[in-house]
């Protein structure tokens, strides 16, 4: 029977023994994978230390199991500089290649004077296949976590790592004053697969691949939604005080702090262990480059029994001594090398040929397949790119092709089998007219594209809204594909600025979308408004202006007026735009449609003058504006972001604690303290319909 520590009764220690207990059941369910507290228990000692913490925030430490979700939305994320560079690796993609880099790092450690001994061991790791991470640690605490970025500097996302339960918040054991820790943020296939399937229920696009979902879920600026998400991370490389000038060696002499001294790789993993982190448990100490190879064999069919994504294996050097003799080329460490798996490839009959219309007007042919499982997923269809590449495999239907997963991402038709060819096959000829619209296409002599130049193709707008609506330009949540489908072809939308005007009675009339969805739906329209002018320039879907470009532009242009006046030879200056860019960008801002669209978007109150973003009511609403209110507990419906966002949008203020000045409460489940402070001060508590409702009667 499991037993519990007797509690102190007073608060102070009672907080401290409450962290001491959470921290280890935590550490022990996510990182052993061997829970010893039901979840019931967990959730009432957690609710107490909540409980004392509302009552004396003094008692909140940095490593509270509380503190890993902040209710506080980051409006931004901040470039970092890595006090150690985060180096890529070489790649080598079978044992021939494997075999070349040892003989190079055997010559240049010659070169170097460096006698390596006779039978060099190797760390071989599963390649996890996600985004890496830099975490620092001061006395034993997380203060600090950073994306890979270029490898020298990086975006600091610590507000999103805290969400990671894999990822410790305090240091077990001795540790030393400061520790950075390298990782891999990834997400399970389990959860990768109910993820996608919750998008493709509320018409959101679907993830690619988990890595792709990792790296977006890290991006996300609310933490709320990052942790709902449920991250997981393995970590594989340590930085201890004397690493942090950039030098890889590890040396913990005369540091009392520490129990033993990790002098090589193996070592390192097992020190990490001791920290607290999870380490990937398939990692193996191989004695020569035979047992690398047969490790990495191994694994090329057991991977794809494992919960998570890997595609390929990484092979370190053990001994930090010869490490950190080797050192680095330009870009990659002479000690390590990424041992890739060959791209999945597989046979499929071309059933059909499809045109997908672009937001550019670009014709895209499409392969349609019959099913076929590819690095983890089922593909039924592979881009074909263009025509030309179409006439190159000379694939015609009824051909059966190998397809292959680029980069595990983007299936792609490689090569055709013409000796399964049927007899009666006809080749294929791109169209002549748009499928969209029937208008004609063009094809310039300078590009291998077809396109539609009709500015009013169904296929073209709906392109168009997918792109205003993606997370990096106005992030509209719930706005899909199949719902843009019916917002066009029904007229409710002819251009994104209608978008502003939709109604929930408009929304609740379409095929499967009810009024919650409405409701949800208008609320993050009406949060896109306070985007920054830089991913309202990215959404415009100006041709050759991608997010990092629009970003540079608004550094020299941060107002729309200037940039819209501005001379081709003024865009062209920018560093890292260029002539083309340049000339897009001017050609696009002289068509009177689009002068008359940015006027629209001014007057519905986007943001097109300022990097900072701009929160300004779109509507008035007497029971609404000038009062202040304070949300609380889990809502039915919406997540507090969204219910903030509805509240500022009709003029309201939302804070984080209740006061004599709260005008009123947002009560949710599992309200806390706040629910008991605003009933001693008589303050309206409202439900999320109650809320809802006071905002309908005078909108």
């Amino acid at each position: 029977m499991q037993t519990y520590p007797t509690m102190s009764p007073t608060q102070t220690q009672r907080a401290k023994e409450l962290r001491q207990l959470l921290q280890k059941a935590s550490y022990e369910y996510y990182v052993l994978d061997s829970p010893t507290l039901e979840d019931s228990v967990y959730d009432r000692f957690y609710r107490e230390l909540q409980d004392l913490e509302a009552q004396d925030p003094e008692l909140i430490t940095p490593d509270s199991p509380t503190q890993r979700v902040g209710e506080r939305p980051a409006t931004q994320f901040y470039a970092v500089e890595h006090r150690i560079p985060l180096y890529s690796l070489e790649n080598a993609f079978d044992i021939p290649e494997l075999q070349q880099w040892q003989e190079r790092w055997l010559r240049q450690a010659k070169t170097l004077g460096i006698k390596p001994p006779d039978a060099p061991e190797y760390v071989c790791e599963l390649k996890i296949d996600g985004s890496a991470l830099a975490l620092t640690y001061e006395d034993g605490i997380l203060v600090r976590g950073v994306t890979r970025g270029d490898g020298t500097r990086g975006e600091d996302i610590t507000q999103n790592v805290r969400t990671i339960r894999s990822i410790p918040l305090k240091l077990q054991g001795n540790f030393p004053p400061v520790v950075e820790v390298r990782g891999e943020a990834f997400l399970g296939l389990q959860v990768f697969a109910e993820l996608n399937q919750q998008r493709q229920e509320t018409g959101e696009y679907q993830f690619a691949n988990p890595r792709n979902a990792a790296a977006g879920t890290l991006r996300q600026l609310d933490a709320q939604a990052v942790a709902e998400r449920r991250l997981d991370f393995f970590a594989y490389t340590l930085h201890l005080p004397e690493d942090l000038s950039g030098n890889l060696s590890i040396n913990l002499t005369n540091n009392p702090l520490v129990d033993s001294q990790p002098v090589s790789q193996w070592e390192s993993l097992e020190f990490l262990k001791k920290l607290g982190f999870r380490v990937n448990p398939h990692a193996q100490l191989c004695a020569d480059l035979t047992a690398v190879a047969e490790y990495y064999q191994q694994w090329d069919s057991k991977r794809r029994d494992l919960a998570y994504m890997t595609d390929g294996v990484v092979v370190k050097l053990d001994s930090f001594t010869l490490q950190t003799q080797l050192g680095f080329t330009q870009k990659f460490p002479r000690w390590a090398i990424a041992l890739k798996y060959p791209a999945e490839e597989a046979p499929s009959i071309c059933l059909g040929i499809t045109i997908q219309v672009g937001r550019t007007g670009a014709l895209t042919p499409v392969a349609e397949l019959t099913p076929v499982a590819l690095a983890g997923t089922t593909v039924s269809r592979a881009t074909l790119h263009n025509g030309d590449r179409i006439a190159e495999l000379d694939l015609r239907v009824g051909d059966t092709v190998i397809v292959r997963k680029a980069g595990e991402i983007i299936p792609e038709v490689v090569q055709v089998l013409p000796e399964l060819r049927p007899a009666d096959t006809q080749p294929f000829a791109m169209p002549n007219h748009c499928p969209a619209c029937g208008s004609i296409v063009v094809k310039p002599l300078t590009e291998v594209v077809t396109r539609c130049v009709n500015s009013s193709c169904p296929a073209i707008l709906q392109g168009s809204i997918l792109h205003w609506a993606s997370r990096d330009a106005m992030d509209i949540n719930g706005l899909g594909e199949k719902l843009v489908q019916q917002l066009v072809s029904q007229k409710l939308v002819e251009s994104i600025a209608d978008l502003y005007e939709l109604t929930e009675t408009q929304l609740a009339s379409l095929d499967r979308f009810g009024q919650k969805s409405a409701q949800k739906l208008i609320a993050a329209i009406i949060t896109s408004k306070s985007q920054p002018w830089a991913r309202v320039l990215y959404g415009l879907g100006i041709r050759h202006v991608g997010s990092v470009n629009a970003k540079a532009i608004v550094q020299k242009f941060p107002h729309l007026d200037q940039l819209a006046a501005a001379r081709i030879s003024d865009i062209a200056g920018i560093y890292g735009i260029g002539e083309e860019i340049a000339q897009s960008t001017h050609t696009w801002f002289s068509l009177p449609t689009n002068q008359s669209l940015i006027s629209r978007l001014a007057q519905l109150g986007l943001n097109l003058g300022s990097t900072e973003p701009v929160a300004t009511p779109s509507i008035s609403n007497t029971n609404i504006t000038g009062k202040v209110f304070v949300i609380t507990g889990t809502l039915p419906n919406r997540s507090r972001p969204e219910v903030k966002a509805m509240i500022e949008a009709q003029g309201g203020k939302v804070t984080d604690s209740v006061s004599k000045k709260t005008n009123y409460l947002v009560v949710g489940a599992e309200a806390g303290s706040k629910l008991t402070k605003a009933e001693n001060l008589g303050i309206p508590c409202l439900s999320e319909a109650e809320l809802i409702a006071l905002i309908s009667k005078n909108s």
